[in-house]
């Protein structure tokens, strides 16, 4: 994940630069529940309204909680599939809060009631997030379903009015970027203080629909506007939180947006963002699903690390005799192509793994979601430097 407004508050008041921290152990999104009363185009699960066998019990998804406990991991993400269709859910949700967990609900929030919001208070959430695709019609094209919109926006301000810190998640495509401005102004409109942009990943629906993600150029003007946007509010004595994920070039991008309008402040900026230190996809990111399979994050449901049942997590996750893993957990990554020629690999860590293994079969390709240019990373010119070197020594 990362956070657009942390680095603009360093534009605004710098702090000093410390050594990256390793987590005690990864942030764990943990698909409790594959059903789904929505089909999203975009859907990593491909989630639909059926049941799926073979789903954690109870018992079984709290003793693999002690085990996470036991491993360090600080931060539990409740998801699905629609994880408010589980019946145990605020069940397991009390019992991570009791152990001490941060725990966040991903939800697609149509399904956040008058029936059910004192349940979800009472679970005591430090964080809901709510999918939101677009106003209205662009929503409800998604999420395939006439009224999804409405329903969600009910949800979401049911959890303003009782106080759960609510924010919206927006996968940009091209298809929807245009919705962009309207959506950060519901931001002003609801009073909603987070946003998060993730990239579109190929991966379930996602990777069928990967003809839609947005163009390279839409992206740029897409993040312009996140930047723009987040620093107007740190200027006007705001406190909305802007992040983004599923594409690690943002940090290199921001880089160049500081160059531009605060070049003063770009060498601390670089090397905060080289403290961040970009993609951690098995590294501080996992992802438990449904059946009890981990994998390296939400994006690899093709890629099985092992299965909770057979092993604990805490074995599964220090595993490197697996490739895949091992790696991820590479310093620094080797990885092929732009990415392995960049200029900025300290800072975006050679990005998402995943899209480089949907397209090409080979996970250490270059990421093909990189929206910079070979000059803006560096290529060109250390190809022009060994072109000019070459010519001294043949001289």
């Amino acid at each position: 994940m990362f956070r657009i407004t942390q680095y603009m508050k360093e534009i605004h008041n710098p702090t000093p630069v410390s050594p990256k921290r390793r987590m005690p152990g990864p942030v764990v999104i943990w698909n409790l529940i594959r059903r789904c009363n929505l089909e999203c185009m975009h859907c990593y699960t491909s989630s639909s309204d059926r049941d799926f066998p073979g789903e954690l019990s109870t018992r079984e998804v709290f003793t693999v909680m002690e085990d996470l406990k036991a491993f360090g991991v600080k931060v539990l993400i409740l998801s699905g599939g629609e994880p408010l269709l589980r019946p145990d859910i605020f069940e397991i949700s009390q019992h991570a809060r009791d152990m001490g967990f941060y725990v966040g609900l991903s939800s697609n929030g149509t399904l956040i009631t008058e029936e059910n919001i004192g349940q979800i208070v009472e679970s005591h959430y430090d964080y809901v997030g709510v999918s939101i695709d677009g106003i209205e019609t662009v929503h409800d094209h998604f999420r395939r379903k006439t009224g999804a919109f409405d329903q969600a926006m009910k949800g979401i301000r049911l959890c303003r009015k009782h106080g759960i810190k609510v924010g919206l998640r927006f996968t940009v495509t091209e298809d929807n970027a245009h919705d962009l401005p309207k959506i950060l102004q519901l931001l002003e409109t609801e009073d909603i203080n987070k946003f998060y942009l993730s990239h579109l990943n190929y991966s379930g629906r996602g990777k069928s629909n990967r003809t839609h993600d947005a163009y390279l150029q839409t992206t740029r003007r897409v993040m312009d506007l996140l930047f723009e946007t987040s620093w107007n509010d740190i200027q006007s004595g705001g406190n909305k939180e802007f992040v983004t994920g599923n594409n690690d070039a943002d940090g290199v991008y921001l880089f160049y947006w500081v160059k531009l309008h605060f070049p003063e402040k770009a060498s601390h900026i670089r090397k905060k963002l080289e403290q961040w230190g970009g993609n951690s996809t098995g590294v501080n990111i996992a992802n438990i699903d449904n059946l009890g399979n981990v994998h390296p994050d939400t994006f690899w449901w093709d890629y099985t690390l092992g299965n909770v049942r057979e092993r604990p997590f805490s074995e599964i996750w220090e595993d490197v005799s697996d490739p895949i893993m091992s790696g991820l957990k590479a310093q620094p990554r080797n990885i092929e192509g732009r990415c392995g020629q960049c200029s900025f690999f300290a800072i975006c860590n050679g990005n998402t793994r995943v899209r480089a293994r949907q397209l090409t079969r080979n996970p250490w390709a270059e990421d093909p979601g990189c929206y910079l240019s070979d000059d803006e990373i560096g290529i060109v010119r250390k190809r022009q430097t060994a072109e000019r070197v070459s010519a001294e020594v043949v001289s």
